[in-house]
């Protein structure tokens, strides 16, 4: 979405409904990459900046100013790292404590186009511009296996159960094993693939450049399903469980924002639409941030001991590149905690409320 991030809240008790709960412009060019943990919301943007909100109090934590170039994919591993890609090659592993760059790895010769973080924290892959598959030992921060793609790939995600894996070029999707490294099958598309998400290891949905959304066999690679769900093309698709309920969320360059519920166990049936919401904006990411998360976290936190007091996090400052240019090592660490100090802290700015 140009410039802007658009926040609704999702009303679910008895009748589903969605609700705006505020505009913030938050980058000085379009958003390219969005992600979510259960405190956290990242955003990332052809500005070349990674804006931070703490969804806990309500208030933009700071910025991450590593990268050079268009921010092009970010995901969270559990409560304590992200990592960003970028159109500079760079892949950074961030703790998200003290946000400090634990690693910077020059990832691909071209762009980083796509990562993402197997189940187990362990591995992670990588593709780029570059035509290559990528795997990362994350344990010890190194390159752990290297494939050359025939053309570039756009998109790269691990199943729920890290079994398997999807690489996405064009339109078309490999799906991978992880205990060969090999394609045991490929889906075909008519239109350019934009989004993918495991429903379950087995149930893949795909959408792209067109107003269908199709569900997969992995093993078979028989289309399951497909249903209209919007009017112009897809560019995004989220899915969460609440309770027993599978839903599936999409988001359109027409600016609808719409839920669907699903069975996966009837996933030949449609889904049935729970709620729809026009933004009246350009859409190009989406991610879903469930609230109860964090309560139940907090909940969790503080049965497990009143009596020890934890502090709140201070606002982070603006964490900058070296004078080089190139991220800070080990012989760099004084001269990076010198840029740090240096920096005026940013005060903490409430998350203005969506005009009306």
């Amino acid at each position: 979405m140009a410039e802007t991030e658009l926040s609704h809240r999702l009303q679910c008790c008895q009748n589903w409904g969605v609700s705006p709960d505020f505009t913030h412009h938050a980058h000085s060019a379009s958003l390219s990459a969005v992600a979510v943990n259960d405190r956290y919301v990242v955003t990332g943007s052809r500005d070349e900046t990674i804006q931070i909100y703490d969804m806990k109090n309500r208030v933009e934590h700071g910025a991450l100013l590593q990268h050079d170039g268009t921010i092009s994919c970010l995901e969270f591993y559990g409560s304590a790292h992200l990592l960003s890609g970028a159109e500079d090659g760079l892949i950074c592993i961030w703790n998200t404590k003290t946000w400090e760059c634990l690693k910077s790895i020059k990832a691909h010769k071209g762009h980083a186009t796509s990562l993402s973080v197997h189940p187990s924290g362990k591995l992670a892959l990588s593709v780029g511009t570059d035509k290559t598959l990528r795997t990362w030992n994350l344990v010890e921060g190194r390159s752990a296996f290297i494939k050359n793609l025939k053309q570039n790939a756009h998109l790269v995600k691990w199943s729920p159960s890290g079994e398997s894996y999807v690489v996405v070029t064009a339109n078309t999707v490999d799906i991978y094993q992880l205990a060969t490294a090999s394609v045991s099958g490929t889906i075909v598309t008519e239109r350019r693939v934009s989004s993918v998400r495991f429903i379950t290891d087995c149930i893949l949905a795909v959408a792209g450049d067109e107003e269908l959304v199709r569900f997969f066999d992995c093993e078979s690679q028989e289309c399951l399903c497909e249903f209209k769900a919007h009017e112009n093309r897809i560019k995004d698709i989220c899915s969460f469980k609440r309770e027993d309920l599978h839903v599936l969320v999409t988001a359109s360059s027409d600016g609808y924002i719409k839920m669907w519920s699903l069975d996966p166990d009837k996933i030949q049936t449609s889904p049935l639409l729970l709620c729809e919401v026009n933004t009246k904006a350009r859409l190009t990411c989406l991610a879903v941030w469930l609230k109860s998360n964090l309560e139940t976290k907090q909940i969790a936190d503080e049965s497990k001991g009143s009596s020890s007091q934890v502090s709140e996090e201070p606002p982070i400052k603006k964490i900058c590149r070296t004078n080089s240019g190139k991220p800070a090592d080990r012989d760099d660490r004084e001269a990076s905690k010198k840029i740090k100090s240096a920096n005026v802290p940013q005060k903490k700015k409430k998350i203005p409320p969506r005009l009306k």
